[in-house]
């Protein structure tokens, strides 16, 4: 079993959801149960999959779990990627939230690796 909170994968993705949090606090008012909960609810995923599964007993189950968090990050990416397109977040915007999404599913990845030879 893994302390979560010393993994630096999960303190970046909480970083991320609370960044995700305040961001998505400007989308439109008619978006509170679409795009912004959407985005939200993915955002918090990456981080908990990573926080649930390291209290797993086999580096196999918390694999499982990271493979779910990397999902999420697949899926916050996308959300993005259309808030971007609809024009609830610029260009630039995007680009530094992608470059962190990234950094985490490297991390993910290496851990994910690092389970299996355990």
């Amino acid at each position: 079993m893994h302390n979560y909170k010393k993994l630096i994968v999960w303190q970046k993705a909480v970083e991320l959801a609370v960044d995700v949090y305040h961001r998505t606090k400007k989308f439109p008012d008619d978006e509170k149960f679409g795009m912004t909960m959407q985005a939200r609810k993915s955002s918090c995923s990456i981080a908990n999959n990573i926080a649930e599964g390291s209290r797993k007993s086999s580096g196999k189950e918390f694999n499982r779990y990271l493979e779910i968090s990397d999902g999420s990050s697949a899926e916050l990416n996308t959300q993005l990627i259309i808030s971007e397109k609809i024009g609830y977040i610029k260009t630039d915007e995007l680009e530094l939230y992608e470059k962190r999404i990234d950094e985490i599913q490297k991390m993910i990845s290496s851990l994910k690796e690092k389970n299996l030879k355990n």
